[in-house]
Parts: C-alpha cells; sequence; structure tokens
C-alpha cells in the first residue's frame, strides 16, 4: 500500500467548501498538506471544512474568490504565496451546472458555465505556476467529467467546459513538463453530490445505476484518494493523463 506523505507542502483546492472539493481538501490535510480552501459564497461551509483541517492539525486559510475573474484569482495567489511562500498542489475543482437543450439555453448560462468550469482553471493554473516554476515542483490537477469525453444531452455548456479542461491539461503538461510540474485531469462519472443528486429524478437513477458494472455509484472519497495520489512523489512519472473513475460505466 502507497503511504501519501504531502508533510510541507501546500495546496489549492477550488471549489472546496462542498462535495467533491471538501473530501479532497480533507484528504490532502490527512495526509500532511496546508489547504488554501477556496470558495465563492457560503462562509458557514467553507468554515465548516477549515475547522476540520485545523482538527487534523493542518493549517487552512479562508479564500473566498470568484476564481473567473482574473484579478480577484491573481490577488488568492499573491495572498497565499505571500502566507506560505507559493503552492504546490493546485486542484482545480469548481465547478457549476446549468443544464438545459442547446435549444433552450441561454447565452448567460453557456458562458457562466464555461467561466467558472474552465476559465477558472486556466486562471488558477496561470498564477499558481509562477511559484511552482521556481521550485521545479509542481502538481495540478484538473476535475475533469466523463461528460468532457463521450458528452451528455442537455449538458453541452458543461460538458465542453469539462472537454475543455482536457485539452487545457494535455496542453499544459508539455509546457510545464521540463519544470518536474505535472498536470493530470481526472474524469469522474456519478459522484454522489449535492450538486449531481439535485433534480435527479429516481427513474434516472435507476437507468444510470445499471450502466455500471461496479453495481453502486461513486462517492467523493473515490476521488479525493486518486487526487492524493496524483500529488505525490509517486505519481511524478504521470502527466498529461485524463484518469477515468466511473465504476466502468457503460
Amino acid at each position: 500500500m502507497i503511504t501519501v506523505n504531502l508533510e510541507n507542502k501546500t495546496a489549492l483546492v477550488t471549489g472546496a467548501s462542498r462535495g467533491l472539493g471538501k473530501a479532497i481538501a480533507l484528504k490532502l490535510a490527512s495526509c500532511g498538506a496546508d489547504i488554501a480552501v477556496n470558495y465563492r459564497s457560503s462562509d458557514e461551509a467553507a468554515e465548516t471544512v477549515w475547522r476540520e483541517i485545523e482538527k487534523i492539525g493542518r493549517k487552512a486559510m479562508l479564500c473566498k474568490t470568484d476564481v473567473s475573474d482574473s484579478e480577484a484569482v491573481k490577488q488568492m495567489i499573491r495572498s497565499i504565496t505571500d502566507e506560505w511562500g507559493g503552492i504546490d498542489i493546485l486542484v482545480n475543482n469548481a465547478g457549476i451546472i446549468k443544464d438545459s437543450l442547446i435549444l433552450r439555453m441561454s447565452d448567460e448560462s453557456w458562458d457562466e458555465v464555461i467561466n467558472t468550469n474552465l476559465r477558472s482553471a486556466y486562471l488558477c493554473a496561470k498564477y499558481a505556476l509562477r511559484s511552482m516554476i521556481s521550485k521545479r515542483w509542481g502538481r495540478i490537477i484538473n476535475i475533469s467529467s466523463l461528460a468532457g469525453i463521450i458528452g451528455n444531452a442537455g449538458q453541452a455548456n458543461y460538458s465542453a467546459a469539462k472537454g475543455g479542461m482536457i485539452a487545457l491539461t494535455k496542453s499544459l503538461a508539455r509546457e510545464v513538463g521540463p519544470r518536474n510540474i505535472t498536470v493530470n485531469a481526472i474524469a469522474p462519472g456519478f459522484i454522489v453530490t449535492d450538486m449531481t443528486m439535485q433534480n435527479l429524478p429516481e427513474e434516472s437513477r435507476d437507468t444510470m445505476l445499471a450502466r455500471i458494472p461496479l453495481g453502486r455509484f461513486g462517492v467523493a472519497d473515490d476521488v479525493a484518494e486518486l487526487v492524493a495520489f496524483l500529488a505525490s512523489e509517486e505519481a511524478g512519472y504521470i502527466t498529461a493523463q485524463v484518469i477515468g473513475i466511473d465504476g466502468g460505466i457503460i
């Protein structure tokens, strides 16, 4: 068994106040990393994550920032760097859904999903990379989706954003590999979170479950465990990859 040791590492996890982001932040903290908890709206939820990280015995910093805003991201990265000396691990997890068939989709819904899910990954990577390059070590892990590989009806905006994250991952890995920085994407299938379960009829859940050979939906910890491994020294020769975690969905 590989024991992940992230002692003396700092991690920024976007969208870390709930769901996948929360599970990832807590897992990285349990492996020894200090965590910058990015979130956009719920102070109460973010403070709960902060307290849980401190109970683990690691440092936490709350970063209430709209990660689709260039100046805001630049200031967030500067604050983390001033406090902790840089960022070693970046997990681009922030995401929203605004589902609709494309003929009914508003321009605003398209733009908001692209900005929150894809533009944010570009901005956070752009500014976090400076400290990684100076240290000649870094890990960037982009939380994409199965929808970014195969598409999904009613999710043209979400699928486009997640597909864009995969292309960003592969391009960026080639740019920064010579600096000992790895860039990978995780493409979860159906993972049980508040966001995925909202407004999903029971019939649709049953249909989805029937397509999964392992016979269960994924949980946030399934993804968090993989993130922790990709952030470790042991994953140092893995880059430009898209790793599915979907129970073998057909």
